[in-house]
């Protein structure tokens, strides 16, 4: 059986809510702890929930949003302790991440000859698929930075061009014959900095041109909201089996 979800319009919608979630989430616990412990704490709770995601024979949507939850919180730490604790910009962290994903996902098709997610349904399949969505959360936090930060965009107008780019795959699909797992790996990867920068706009203070609400209530938010659609797709899902 297939351990990941259908891509319906909710897919989409709860994947951007996980990456802003997972943005501010990083920046507020390594603002109320030593970073160190911060990182520490989220490699755990990713360790855990990939443990219960690779035990279960099904997907269930709790445990699989969780996991990519920690999957955003971690990738997010991991491209910050890439550029603040290593001292590497994001104009050299982009690429870098870019060619993991591309490492990933060309040691994937060679040994399953294939890239969908419609057959996420062996362990080793799995693991391709987990490394592959950890780059992109990580790819995605690095180019939203570059774009807001680097370019000088700020984190709306970011927000804004992500939200235009991610259309780009649809539209190559539709009209141009791009192939439907290109199109659904472009656009995934355009969900992190999609959701970041709206999240960061959210969260940082007016002076910075954000809302000024703060990296808490934009987490709790942005996890209530979270919830909320999770625990739709898990009555759902319980309808459709009880039918």
């Amino acid at each position: 059986m297939n351990k990941v979800p259908q891509v319906t319009a909710v897919f989409w919608i709860i994947k951007v809510l996980t990456t802003g979630m997972g943005e501010t989430a990083s920046d507020f616990l390594a603002h109320v702890m030593d970073p160190m412990i911060a990182v520490a704490l989220g490699a755990l709770g990713l360790v855990i929930s990939l443990a219960v995601q690779f035990r279960l024979d099904r997907y269930v949507a709790w445990v699989y949003w969780t996991t990519v939850v920690m999957v955003s919180v971690f990738g997010t730490m991991a491209a910050d302790v890439l550029h603040v604790g290593l001292g590497v910009p994001y104009t050299e962290a982009t690429p870098v991440f870019v060619l993991a994903l591309a490492v990933i996902l060309g040691a994937w098709y060679a040994t399953e000859r294939t890239l969908s997610v419609h057959s996420i349904n062996t362990r080793r399949r799995e693991a391709f698929y987990w490394a592959t969505v950890l780059a992109t959360f990580a790819l995605g936090t690095a180019a939203g930075d570059l774009t807001a930060t680097n370019l000088g965009l700020g984190y709306l107008a970011s927000g804004l061009v992500f939200t235009a780019l991610i259309a780009l795959p649809a539209l190559a699909h539709s009209r141009l014959g791009l192939g439907a797992v290109a199109a659904f790996w472009s656009a995934y990867v355009l969900t992190r900095p999609l959701g970041a920068s709206f999240a960061d706009w959210m969260a940082v203070s007016r002076a910075r041109g954000g809302l000024g609400l703060g990296l808490g209530p934009v987490t709790l938010g942005w996890t209530l909201v979270i919830l909320a659609l999770v625990a739709y797709l898990t009555a759902t899902t319980r309808r459709a089996i009880e039918a």
